[in-house]
């Protein structure tokens, strides 16, 4: 059992199965508020402060995407998980370009939900015996504290998964950074829809960085990614 009482937004309208994984996280020692619609989810995260939350796609009104869309308007650091019926590619990717941190397909163990909750909410060291919290890659700034990527008077707003998977890759510039490694850090398992999870994280990252020539992430096939600057520190 948990030792955090970690306050969880829960948004799934089928009945039978939110009261059987409320009561299944609830016993895991989470602190639950299991919402039946989209609607009453947009208010209560405007109102509530949540350390992460869970999202049905499929909703009677308002559906999950639209909730994450909202909670990035204000949010960049809560960590959002998708539980869907739904498996297609496009379904996923949508998810995650809208700022979700991992995406569960239905039907799911309540093993597999609590190990996710876990991964997000004891996020594990990324840096090793790096610790900066600003870096200078080429024109530009990145600000990993305050999740964002400056160049000239131009701020790009970063999520904590895009930022967290950017800070991996400059702590260890010009090398290679396995995906062994990123998954396991940032996800907690090194399988293949994670891995295409991780693709899709990367190419955000490369259009938020497209506007400079000196630097790239370069895709190194069946072994991970270097972040690559011609100009060292």
């Amino acid at each position: 059992m948990t030792q955090k009482k970690a306050k969880l937004l829960y948004v799934e309208d089928d009945e039978t199965l939110g009261f059987l994984t409320t009561d299944n996280l609830q016993r895991e020692g989470y602190d639950i508020t299991h919402i039946t619609n989209g609607q009453s989810a947009i208010e209560s995260i405007r109102k509530d402060n949540y350390d992460l939350c869970i999202l049905d796609i499929m909703l009677p009104d308002v559906d999950g995407f639209a909730i994450a869309e909202k909670i990035r308007e204000n949010d960049l650091q809560t960590p959002i998980l998708f539980l869907s019926a739904k498996s297609m590619k496009e379904d996923r990717i949508k998810g995650l370009k809208l700022g979700a941190d991992d995406y569960i397909t239905k039907p799911f163990s309540i093993e597999e939900l609590v190990l996710k909750i876990e991964v997000f909410l004891k996020r594990k060291s990324i840096t090793g015996p790096d610790s900066r919290d600003k870096y200078q890659l080429s024109s530009y700034t990145f600000d990993y504290r305050n999740l964002c990527l400056e160049k000239n008077d131009h701020q790009q707003k970063l999520t904590q998964r895009e930022a967290d998977l950017l800070k991996i890759l400059v702590s260890d510039k010009n090398k290679i950074v396995k995906r062994s490694h990123i998954l396991e850090t940032l996800w907690g398992e090194d399988d293949y829809f994670m891995g295409r999870s991780l693709d899709v994280f990367i190419s955000k990252l490369r259009k938020y960085l497209k506007d400079d020539q000196e630097i790239s992430i370069e895709n190194i096939h069946g072994v991970g990614f270097s972040f690559k600057e011609a100009k060292l520190d």
